[in-house]
């Protein structure tokens, strides 16, 4: 019986090779409570203690701002290239079908019809991509550090 109580394993979670034992409480006013909690949601951490530790022991802490009009700009032009690449899908579609059920008259017919579309739709996604890019210039310039 002695022996199977040595062999049996622990349960439970395994031990860490470092634990955090020593503990420090800290006060703070309503204002400096106010900046501590800015800095921390700026710091995107998920845990006050990591986000003290890194701020004492001097890591670096990578903030990322998420400008909800940018967010909002990507979703939107995210779904409309997809809805764009499907009507290219479809076009390549019609194109197969026209030959295939029409004669080559009235297939060549359509198909000048389907091409002035095609131009339009065109010219469409030039202009698409110019906003883009002037959107880009303009709102999602990369800060340098050295834009002081």
């Amino acid at each position: 019986m002695v022996i199977k109580k040595n062999l049996r394993k622990q349960g439970g979670r395994p031990p860490k090779t470092d634990p955090a034992k020593i503990r420090y409480s800290i006060s703070f006013t309503e204002e400096e409570h106010a900046r501590f909690l800015t800095l921390f949601e700026q710091s995107g951490m998920q845990v006050k203690a990591h986000f003290i530790t890194s701020q004492i022991f001097g890591k670096e802490i990578k903030s990322v701002k998420i400008d909800k009009g940018t967010v909002d700009f990507y979703m939107r032009l995210t779904s409309f290239h997809s809805q764009f690449r499907s009507v290219g899908v479809n076009y390549n579609q019609i194109v197969k079908l026209l030959y295939k059920n029409f004669s080559e008259k009235k297939a060549a017919a359509y198909l000048y019809k389907l091409e002035k579309q095609t131009i339009e739709m065109a010219v469409l996604c030039r202009k698409i991509i110019h906003l883009t890019e002037e959107f880009e210039a303009k709102y999602l310039k990369k800060e340098t550090p050295n834009d002081s």
